[in-house]
């Protein structure tokens, strides 16, 4: 058993009075490879239980897409402990509630309950570990509820095919599966059968693809015990074989058009590929966004809202992924105002960080604007209890909770303006257009 405990300490923030307390966490693994995070935080009377397994869209064979987005929905079906559609019924009746996400990396599940409940927490958990029913009804029910999640979310949603990336990725990634949307097709799902659910679950939801975490009010010894009871006797599953697929650079501008009924404004939009989550450069990138696009402080509003009003709104998605990231930057046009009006002075915008150092000023500010950020990802346990798993799975490196603020701060005015030339270049981005169907308007 592997055993490490990072010690609290306390740090000031430039942009708080008081202090803000660092994460201590203890993080262990079981002998069947489950990894195991504790935060233990006696000062309110709930407590989170996470389970994040280490299977995204991104794992999912050619034409069978949307396997791991279904199975969040697939395993509240039921267990051999738990009945049918009763999953939620238990978690509300004792004072919880719960949820789950996926990525192209990762999936999470998690409940939230009293802390007196914390054991029911760790069954519910184990139970989904060690066997779900997975069985017809629950994928024919499952799969309508995906299909109207599609619906509703990107087929008939303004923007869904930015928002969710189903009009960019395609043209960023050629090879890797990133170009592919979490939520799949519908025909892949539709024409699946049941023994490719079992074996995508037998595959990727073994403990040794796990990462458990507890955040809140409990005790820890107690607690090791009843993971030690719920958990270790659940097999350990095959060893995952991390995708790792290399894109060729983009070296050209891709030049696209994409097509919405939903909306009436329409969008320019400059999507560049950025590096992985872990790459220096992505925390950069990350503070370029916020200097360029993020409220209506940004270099961007402020010109093309405010000053030129040429823009009714600008965007920005910076996608950080494990393998590779998006920065997805964009601006609605105001009345009849050109795209390429919009696109010109977007590039004014990144022409200047280019070339020109930002100001102390603007830099202090931006500077205090991350470490607020800081502070509010760790202000509930149920934030932590994410974050300790984020970083675990995904980034190899826990302390990076308490320890990834002094990346931020060491990012300089140079980084900036050398990481702008880097990976804001024309030839390396698509050029969107996203219209109006022209029908709709």
């Amino acid at each position: 058993m592997i055993k490490r405990i990072s010690l609290a300490a306390f740090t000031l923030l430039a942009t708080y009075a008081g202090f803000a307390q660092q994460v201590e966490f203890t993080e262990y693994e079981l002998d069947n490879g489950l990894d195991v995070i504790l935060h233990q935080d006696n000062t309110a009377p709930v407590v989170t239980v996470g389970v994040m397994y280490h299977v995204g869209a991104k794992d999912e064979e050619e034409g069978r897409t949307g396997f791991a987005h279904f199975f969040e929905h697939l395993l509240f079906e039921g267990t051999e402990n738990i009945d049918r559609g009763e999953w939620f019924n238990i978690v509300a009746a004792n004072g919880g509630s719960n949820n789950a996400n996926t990525t192209q990396d990762r999936t999470y599940y998690y409940e939230t309950f009293p802390s007196n409940n914390l054991k029911l927490g760790l069954w519910m958990e184990s139970e989904r570990m060690l066997h779900p029913v997975i069985n017809q009804i629950g994928v024919d029910t499952q799969n309508e509820v995906v299909k109207e999640e599609k619906r509703t979310r990107i087929d008939n949603a303004p923007y869904g095919k930015i928002i969710y990336s189903t009009g960019i990725s395609p043209y960023m990634f050629e090879k890797h599966p990133y170009k592919n949307s979490v939520i799949g097709t519908m025909e892949d799902l539709d024409a699946a059968q049941l023994d490719e659910f079992k074996a995508f679950f037998d595959k990727y939801y073994g403990p040794n693809n796990a990462t458990l975490v507890i955040a809140g009010d409990f005790e820890e010894e107690e607690t090791k015990k009843w993971i030690k009871s719920y958990f270790a006797s659940i097999p350990k599953g095959p060893e995952v074989e991390r995708v790792n697929i290399k894109e060729e650079p983009i070296t050209e501008e891709i030049v696209a058009t994409e097509y919405d009924d939903n909306i009436q404004i329409p969008v320019k939009a400059y999507v560049y590929r950025t590096p992985s989550m872990k790459d220096r450069d992505a925390y950069v990138l990350d503070m370029i966004s916020s200097i360029l696009t993020d409220g209506k402080s940004s270099r961007m509003y402020k010109k093309m809202v405010d000053e030129d009003k040429e823009a009714l709104q600008v965007l920005a998605f910076p996608r950080s992924q494990e393998d590779y990231g998006m920065y997805v930057m964009g601006a609605l046009a105001m009345g009849d105002t050109p795209l390429e009006q919009l696109g010109e002075s977007m590039d004014e915008e990144i022409k200047k960080l280019q070339t020109e150092l930002i100001s102390e000023k603007e830099y202090q500010k931006l500077q205090n604007k991350f470490e607020n950020r800081f502070v509010s990802s760790n202000s509930s346990v149920q934030g932590i209890a994410a974050s300790l798993a984020t970083y675990h799975m995904l980034y190899g490196d826990v302390d990076l909770i308490n320890d990834e603020i002094k990346i931020y701060r060491s990012i300089t005015r140079e980084d900036i303006k050398e990481v702008a030339n880097k990976y804001l270049k024309k030839n390396q981005r698509l050029n969107l257009d996203y219209l109006p169907t022209p029908e709709s308007k």
